[in-house]
């Protein structure tokens, strides 16, 4: 990128605020440049249309997370982290976005990713169709009468270049929604698809792609889902396809003019790009490793950046310009784990991308958006001192008076900062509130009210527990027989470059499509 591209980029957006200030005049000063960098930010919106369009979605990436997150990175570097900002985070633009499908109050990543490349708001598990279709509808006559263009598909219809970038399964729900168009989420390959199903699996809609050329670039996870059940996995040679039909969908991609298929590092890294290039990269049989495992994987995986990277060097080849959707698709599952390291080292990771992209276009002529699908039932709680370690335990800040340096519970046990609200992370048992007593000794005027563990149930004691290590499991405070649950708040979006203004205050989610709509003029 030139220094005119870097200029351009950074345009408006506050930079990474530096040094924590020391003193009240120090605040004082901040919050002024703040001011004057906003208004210099506000003073001339981008009012261009988008030649390229970015999308970057972190799946269940709530608010929460980027906080989290932000604090994480900054520790991770010796810096201040309530002081630092994530690379997107300094957007000049940003709104809320209500994530509420169709049907339900909090959504799964299906309709909430419907919603931003198609316009609409459908029902839970469907993939850019309409709310009016069964989930169980298996027609491709019915699907396709219910069926809605997306913006992808609207770009292949003008010549764009076209890519998807995840860390899960590119058959996956966030990035299924730009190519595929189906009732159920989870018929991925033609294995899962009901008895007489006349409806396409989503490997096979990506493959057999009608608009324009077909989508360029496709890097991700979900090699499984391409090849056929007789077809032994080049990585892991035990295992075989998913698909019955004797389709290697693999194969049938590479045999293109132009087109190459890549399933570990050393091919990825040899790919260069060129104009004309048709790029599927699968990197593991379902979604891609973590990005603290990545490194432990054998054959070799690209990071989200490099993917990105990648995918931005092939598609900007095009005169006419890309769409490209990133998505970092394992915080959603580390967080359904109840595992905040993995969770908040995928975002970083993600962030990097960011970054990455920002280096590769300019903020003149691209824009470049990042949201979340959803929210999850991640906190931060206590009240823990400045610079306390995030995924540690809660301090007290009374340790220099002789009292207990950790913030404790009712029974006089430590906890973290980070936990969720339910998960696989809960103590067994349950507990029960004491009646809010009216006195003011007793914090009745404030609305407290003591709480006490009933029928013996026990937290652990975190005492000598590295809540930092990776692996460690946050609390949540109702147990789930499986999975953590998403969550119904709103999600932040942040945006720069053409038309980036258009976001503001609080939106329905649909909209975002609507604004990448109106950059690339469609």
């Amino acid at each position: 990128m030139t220094g005119m591209a870097v200029a351009d980029h950074q345009h408006g957006a506050p930079q990474n605020p530096g040094t924590v200030p020391a003193s009240a005049d120090e605040w004082f000063k901040a919050g002024q440049r703040t001011i004057r960098q906003n208004k210099f930010a506000n003073s001339l919106p981008n009012l261009r249309r988008a030649k390229n369009v970015i999308i970057f979605v972190g799946d269940g990436m709530g608010v929460s997370t980027v906080t989290a997150a932000r604090i994480l990175e900054g520790q991770q570097r010796g810096a201040d982290g309530e002081y630092n900002r994530l690379s997107f985070e300094r957007f000049p633009n940003m709104a809320l976005s209500v994530t509420a499908s169709a049907n339900q109050q909090t959504s799964d990543s299906a309709p909430t990713a419907t919603a931003m490349v198609a316009g609409i708001k459908t029902n839970d598990g469907a993939i850019s169709v309409d709310q009016a279709i069964a989930r169980a509808e298996s027609s491709a006559s019915v699907t396709a009468a219910h069926s809605v263009k997306t913006i992808m598909e609207r770009a292949e219809e003008r010549g764009m270049a076209t890519g998807i970038v995840t860390t899960a399964r590119v058959t996956h729900a966030t990035p299924a929604v730009n190519y595929a168009h189906i009732s159920n989420r989870d018929w991925e390959a033609n294995n899962s698809l009901p008895a007489g199903a006349t409806v396409k699996d989503i490997a096979r809609q990506l493959i057999e792609f009608p608009y324009g050329d077909g989508v360029d670039v496709v890097l991700g996870g979900g090699r499984s889902y391409f090849t056929p059940s007789t077809k032994a996995d080049p990585e892991y040679p035990t295992r075989v396809g998913n698909r019955t039909d004797g389709r290697d969908l693999t194969a049938e991609w590479a045999s293109r003019p132009g087109a190459k298929y890549v399933w570990n590092k050393a091919d990825f890294d040899a790919v260069e790009p060129a104009a004309g290039t048709k790029l599927l990269g699968l990197f593991e049989r379902s979604h891609v490793k973590y990005e603290h495992d990545r490194a432990t994987d054998p054959a070799g995986e690209p990071s989200i950046a490099e993917m990105t990277e990648k995918a931005i060097k092939v598609l900007r080849r095009n005169p006419k310009g890309f769409y490209l959707m990133v998505e970092g698709g394992r915080i959603d599952h580390a967080h359904h784990a109840g595992n905040a390291y993995r969770a908040l080292t995928d975002t970083i990771a993600m962030d990097q991308a960011v970054k990455k992209a920002m280096e590769l276009t300019r903020d003149e002529d691209t824009l470049i958006i990042v949201t979340a699908d959803h929210s999850h039932t991640f906190t931060i709680a206590g009240y823990p001192s400045r610079g306390n370690p995030i995924l540690g335990k809660a301090d007290s800040g009374l340790g220099l008076l002789g009292l207990s340096p950790l913030a404790l519970d009712s029974l006089g046990l430590p906890y973290t900062t980070l936990g969720y609200q339910n998960g696989p992370g809960g103590w067994t048992g349950g507990f029960k509130r004491r009646e809010l007593l009216a006195t003011p000794s007793n914090g009745g005027s404030e609305g407290y009210a003591n709480a006490t563990y009933a029928g013996g149930a026990l937290r652990p004691d975190l005492s000598g527990v590295d809540t930092a290590n990776p692996n460690y499991l946050q609390e949540s405070a109702i147990p789930t027989q499986g999975a953590e649950t998403h969550a119904g708040e709103d999600v932040g979006i942040y945006a720069t470059g053409p038309r980036a203004y258009l976001f503001r205050g609080v939106m329905e989610q649909n909209a975002i499509y609507h604004v990448m709509a109106d950059a690339l003029g469609f």
